[in-house]
């Protein structure tokens, strides 16, 4: 797997993690700030201040935009929804369909481009670590999935 990828398997990954750690200190359900979240990055590059409120920045515009790019798309989902009947209207049916096309589209651009915007954030060393965690996570993930398909051989063995 080439730099980049590495690079962009941490950040999904510190993305996902990042959203579970700040949720224990965050009132039940809901969503970790942004701050919440550069400071779990903080605990693992030793982020400058000017990275933080860069980064901080970053978040919260993805945040808002990806809000209102899901919600978008969840009325439009539930518009198509609504189209299932005997009198369905097809014109109508086709250009939701293209609308939350479209909107998928837009919504996967603007997440590379929120990684390679956070990317220019972070120094060499920084971005060295992050693939030091990726490789990291990657090998624990491949670890538990063999145990778990070991365990389903010996679950599925004759005894």
């Amino acid at each position: 797997m080439t730099s980049a990828k590495y690079f962009a398997a941490a950040l999904l990954a510190l993305a996902m993690a990042a959203p579970a750690a700040a949720q224990q200190m965050a009132p039940q359900g809901a969503p970790p700030t942004p701050e919440q979240q550069v400071d779990q990055l903080d605990e693992l590059l030793n982020l400058e201040a000017g990275q933080r409120q860069e980064l901080v920045s970053l978040l919260t515009e993805m945040q808002n935009g990806m809000q209102q790019q899901q919600q978008e798309a969840q009325a439009l989902q539930q518009q198509l929804h609504a189209h299932i009947g005997p009198d369905f209207d097809e014109q109508a049916i086709r250009q939701d369909a293209a609308r939350l096309g479209e909107l998928t589209g837009e919504m996967a651009a603007n997440n590379v481009l929120f990684q390679a915007r956070m990317e220019s954030v972070f120094t060499e060393e920084q971005r060295a670590e992050l693939e030091r965690q990726a490789q990291q996570r990657e090998q624990q993930m491949r670890q538990m999935r063999e145990q778990m398909q070991q365990q389903q051989q010996q679950q599925q063995a004759p005894q």
